[in-house]
This record gives C-alpha cells, sequence and structure tokens, in this order.
C-alpha cells in the first residue's frame, strides 16, 4: 500500500513538472512570435517570408535551450504553493545566461529574426515564466478564499504575534494549506520599522499596545502568540494584555521548535499556568548535579509521585550507579518503572514496593541495596484530608521519615535529603504541623549521626497530583464552575522540573543540617491566575464560566510563608537557594515527645492535633476564617 502510494506521489511530482515544461514551451514558441506579430503592427500578413522562415528554424532549438537552462536553474524543482521573491531571482538568473547564449548563437547582423522582434520576444517570454509559476500560488489563494467562505460558521479570524522567523513560518502555513480554515488577519510586533509593512500579505498593524484594537478592528477571534525567544518577563506581559481581549491564545512551545523546524499550527499549545508566573525558568549548574549524582546508588522514596517521579527522571539523566524507587502505590511506581526503562534502557533501575513505617522492610532494602543518596519525597501531602485524619499523618509524615532517616544513618548514607513544604512554616494544619515535626527530625538526626541530614522546603508546585492547576483546567473544559476558596488566597508556584532541579542542587550544597529554602519568586493569586486561565481560554470570567468561592478549607492560610522568622537567611552559589539556620532544640527531650506522639498514634487518640501542638510551638490551631487574617 505505501509504495503504490510512493509511486503515484512520484508520477503525480512527474506530471506536473511536464506540465510546466510545456507551458515553458508554448510560452516560448507564442512570446517570440508575439515578437514578430509586434514588429508587423500586428499584421499577420506583414510578417516577412524570411523573418518567419528564420523563426520557424530557430524556435524549436532555442526551446530546448530554454528548457535546458531552466533545469539548470532548479526552476522545475520549486513547490509551486511557495513560489517567492527567490523564485523570481532564480529566473532573472536564466534568463541572463538565456541573453548570453543568443548572442553568442545569433548575434547581433545577419540574423534572419529583426533584432527587435527578438527583444520583445525576450521580454514576454521572461513574465510568462514568472506568471506561470506565480499563477498556481494565486489560484490557490482565490480557492482558499472562497473555502474560508464556505467554512465561515466554523473559521476562526488570527490574530500572529510576532513578525519574525516563527511567525512567518506560521502565517505561510495559514496562507497555504488545504486543511486549515482559520485565517490569519493580522500582526502585531514591536519592532516600529515593521509597522504598516505587510507579513506574507498579512498588515502589521503595530506593537502590543495595539492589541486590544487591533482585535476589535479585525474582528479577531484567536491570538497566536509566536516569539519563541521570547522572555519569560515580556511574555507575561503580553498575555495579560491578551487576556483582556476575550480572544483564546495560544502559544508556540519554545525556541527548540525553531532550532528543529518545527514551527507549525499544529505545534501550538494553549496558554499554561507557567506562561503567567513572569519569571525565567530556574537554572542549575548541571555540571555540579552530575558530579553529585554520577555514579552512586540512589534511593528515591515516594518515587511515584509527582514530585518523586520527576526526581527519578532527573537522576537517571545524570547516570547514576542504581536508582531504587521505593513506593507503596504500585500503579504510580509501574508507570515511572515503564517510563525509566522506555527512556534510559541501560539505567541500573529497582523498584521496590513497601511502607516507610515499616521498619523491617526499610532495614531490608538498605542492608540489600546501601544507597549513598537518599531523597526521601514519601508523604501525605492534602491538607483537608489529613485534617480529617491526622493521626495518619503523623504515622506516615513522621515517623515514616524517623524510620527512614534512621535506617539511612545504620547503612552509613552518605546524604539524607527530604522534602519540606512552605505549609511547615507557622503551621495551622496539621499536615504543615507533621513536616515541620519532620524538619525537626532532620536536624536532630544530624547532629546525631555521620550522614548529612538536610531539607529542602518550597511552596506549591504547578501541575503535581491533586493540585490546584489541573482542577481548574478541568472544570473549565467542562464548562465550570471555576471554585476557588477564597478571593484573596494567595501561593507561591514553581514547576515540578524548577523544583526538583533545585532540591538536587541544594543536595549538592548540603552539609548537614539546613532547611534550603527555594526562592519561590513573586505570588500568585489563586483568583487572578483562574480568571486569565479563563480568559485565555477564550471565555469571559463570570459570564461564560461562573467562579465560585467556596470558603477556606480546615487548617487553610490565605498566604503561605517560606521561611521562619528566627531562622533567618544565608544565601547560596544559586540565587534560587536560600538557607535557613536550623533553630536550637533539646533533643532528648524531643526524642521522648517522639515516644508520646508514637504511643498516642497507635492508639488512635482524638486528641493528635492537641499533642502536636505542645511539641510544635508554632502550630496555630485556626478556625478557617481566623486563618485568614493578617
Amino acid at each position: 500500500m505505501n509504495s503504490s502510494k510512493r509511486l503515484n506521489s512520484r508520477l503525480n511530482a512527474v506530471s506536473k513538472v511536464a506540465l510546466i515544461v510545456i507551458l515553458d514551451i508554448i510560452a516560448t514558441i507564442g512570446s517570440y512570435f508575439f515578437g514578430l506579430w509586434f514588429r508587423a503592427d500586428f499584421h499577420f500578413a506583414e510578417i516577412a517570408t524570411r523573418h518567419m522562415d528564420g523563426y520557424l528554424q530557430a524556435i524549436l532549438p532555442w526551446c530546448a535551450i530554454t528548457v535546458l537552462v531552466f533545469a539548470l536553474f532548479k526552476l522545475y524543482s520549486s513547490i509551486w504553493v511557495y513560489v517567492s521573491a527567490s523564485e523570481v531571482f532564480r529566473i532573472a538568473g536564466a534568463y541572463v545566461v538565456l541573453a548570453v547564449v543568443g548572442v553568442s548563437i545569433f548575434g547581433f547582423d545577419g540574423t534572419p529574426i529583426p533584432r527587435s522582434s527578438m527583444v520583445v520576444g525576450y521580454m514576454l517570454s521572461f513574465m510568462c515564466t514568472v506568471g506561470i509559476r506565480f499563477s498556481y500560488r494565486m489560484a490557490r489563494m482565490a480557492m482558499q478564499k472562497l473555502s474560508h467562505m464556505a467554512h465561515m460558521g466554523g473559521t476562526k479570524r488570527v490574530m500572529v504575534i510576532g513578525a519574525g522567523e516563527a511567525g512567518r513560518t506560521l502565517i505561510t502555513e495559514y496562507v497555504n494549506s488545504d486543511f486549515i480554515h482559520d485565517e490569519a488577519a493580522c500582526v502585531i510586533d514591536d519592532n516600529p520599522t515593521k509597522r504598516h509593512r505587510r507579513l506574507c500579505g498579512i498588515p502589521v498593524v503595530g506593537g502590543r499596545q495595539e492589541i486590544p484594537r487591533a482585535v476589535k478592528r479585525y474582528h479577531i477571534d484567536k491570538i497566536v502568540f509566536a516569539i519563541p525567544s521570547a522572555s519569560a518577563v515580556t511574555r507575561k506581559e503580553i498575555l495579560d494584555i491578551c487576556s483582556t481581549t476575550g480572544c483564546e491564545v495560544h502559544l508556540l512551545p519554545g525556541i527548540y521548535q525553531m532550532l528543529n523546524g518545527e514551527v507549525s499550527v499544529s505545534k501550538l499549545r494553549k496558554v499554561d499556568p507557567q506562561d503567567l508566573l513572569g519569571r525565567d525558568p530556574v537554572n542549575v549548574n548541571l555540571d555540579e548535579l552530575a558530579g553529585f549524582i554520577s555514579g552512586k546508588v540512589v534511593l528515591v522514596t515516594g518515587g511515584g509521585g509527582s514530585i518523586g517521579s520527576e526526581l527519578c527522571r532527573q537522576i537517571a539523566h545524570l547516570k547514576p550507579a542504581q536508582l531504587i524507587i521505593f513506593d507503596i502505590y504500585e500503579n504510580n511506581a509501574y508507570d515511572i518503572q515503564m517510563e525509566l526503562h522506555r527512556t534510559y534502557p541501560e539505567l541500573n533501575l529497582q523498584v521496590l514496593i513497601g511502607s516507610v513505617r515499616n521498619m523491617a522492610r526499610l532495614e531490608s532494602v538498605m542492608s540489600t541495596y546501601r544507597p549513598e543518596l537518599v531523597f526521601h519525597a514519601a508523604a501525605h501531602k492534602h491538607v483537608p484530608l489529613m485534617e480529617d485524619s491526622p493521626n495518619e499523618a503523623i504515622k506516615n509524615n513522621v515517623f515514616g521519615t524517623y524510620n527512614m532517616a534512621l535506617a539511612a544513618s545504620k547503612y552509613g548514607v552518605k546524604r539524607f535529603v527530604m522534602i519540606s513544604t512552605d505549609k511547615a512554616v507557622n503551621p495551622t494544619n496539621i499536615m504543615g504541623a507533621s513536616k515541620r515535626l519532620c524538619e525537626m527530625v532532620v536536624q536532630m538526626m544530624n547532629r546525631e549521626s555521620e550522614t548529612e541530614f538536610v531539607a529542602v522546603r518550597f511552596g506549591n508546585v504547578l501541575g503535581s497530583n491533586g493540585s490546584v492547576v489541573p482542577l481548574f483546567k478541568k472544570q473549565i473544559e467542562a464548562g465550570g464552575p471555576v471554585t476557588v476558596t477564597h478571593p484573596d488566597v494567595i501561593r507561591y508556584f514553581m514547576t515540578i522540573p524548577e523544583a526538583v532541579s533545585l532540591v538536587l542542587q541544594a543536595g549538592v550544597y548540603a552539609r548537614g543540617g539546613e532547611i534550603f529554602v527555594l526562592d519561590m519568586g513573586e505570588p500568585v493569586k489563586i483568583d487572578t491566575m483562574a480568571r486569565n486561565l479563563i480568559r485565555l481560554s477564550g471565555y469571559e470570567p463570570d459570564v461564560d464560566i461562573k467562579i465560585e468561592y467556596t470558603g477556606l478549607r480546615p487548617g487553610e492560610k490565605l498566604y503561605e510563608e517560606l521561611l521562619m522568622k528566627e531562622e533567618g537567611m544565608q544565601e547560596t552559589a544559586n540565587k534560587m537557594i536560600h538557607i535557613g539556620k536550623p533553630i536550637d532544640m533539646d533533643d532528648e527531650l524531643f526524642k521522648e515527645q517522639l515516644s508520646r506522639l508514637a504511643v498516642a498514634c497507635q492508639e488512635e487518640t482524638e486528641d493528635m492535633k492537641d499533642i502536636v501542638a505542645r511539641i510544635v510551638p508554632t502550630y496555630q490551631r485556626k478556625s478557617p476564617a481566623a486563618a485568614g487574617e493578617k
């Protein structure tokens, strides 16, 4: 079937070339005859017999020469749809050669064809050659105009932002494709020298400040952001303007699309929340990371979760001697196992099922594999669920961390990195308080062990399981409503790959006992993010898609914090990573408190939050309304 299709395609291409050759021959014959006819004042009978005889003797050899020169200049290998100025230059070059050849063969004197007729024929032949090649494109454009008119109900008028190479490529596809019924209507570019010019026939109407007016003037339905090299700040500024227009907005994924030659309408994507963060991606020192991970045995607990699985991806890329994934949830573990087998077939990968609550299982794993680095990402993280099951938060988060830390110390792990959260700072919920207890466990263990124990604290990650962003997307796709807990809720956001790369970088800097705090950039108002996502999806908030405020959930804050006041702040070589100084604490008293806590959670006490509050003095048990007061 495929060979048949290829054969048909080749035959089709050959037939098109043959048609152009025939048209060129007809144009050449007609042009030079017109030259004779023109000299005879358009009276056929006035053409001298010797001139006609000379014409008839010379025209067929001249046609053969013309076709040969055209072939040498590759005029038969062009794609008709994309004929442009470059084709005209090649045609001009071919005619310069033809002029030289014509003079060489026929000379100036003694030719049976009048020179005036030859000049007229030569000029007309050039125009016919250009016209033949552009006529197909013109006909295609006319047919597409008719097609757009026929599909008016489903056609969208498109504004392209960016008059650079990416914008030109997209507009060319809009103009030439038979399968795209959307119509490029105008172009926006901040470069003043491009204003009032045309890009592939589409007007450049001004800079970003003209976007709202141009949307109305040209009746725009969709906006395409086609500046792959734009900084995050520039992208956010322009997208903020686009969000006021009510148009659906799409973007090219990034500069690598240009490098790979993958710019096309099919590569466009909808706006993601990370496009609205207004900062450039986080950079890390890849050489340092490679030196930290390469050739070592690395264990990741909770390796199937959002953070854990990304840790596994980035660690696998850095070529460890062995990667061990430890998770209680077999479906997630299986998914990341299959992905890593496919992506890194040479990776020495071991996937183990088990719970960090089970000390015997941890002892077996650690004694068998002897990891040098441990990244502890296993934890319960959902605030409302943990509010209803506080004993489980303590069992899994606190004693899972304690068990893992004890096993790491016993079996000589060099460095232990625990994933913490901004909710551990002045916690108002049991999940945050449990993670604060985990940080205290890590700092205590660091003072008692040869293993270097550290914690890395960061805020919300975009797109993690159960996070607000995937929820918003699903709600918008379903037509709403979009649910926001409170109009003033503010959160710090970072992409999962960014957070994980900084976790690895913090592991490089670790010397033991630190709480690393990741710079999450400027906080984002959740209500604003929801409204922008709705607008950039082509809808109007509270008109097309309703926003509902559901109220703060139990233990939820209006504002998250990343650093406790008494911790202070130190800088590292990476400006995105800071160190909070350890808080003084009585290790022996803390151990006693942990012992009582272990008994209490095993007995399923109903007073767990009160017990935790006595151990974590910064734990503030507030009602949702009180939690929002600042």
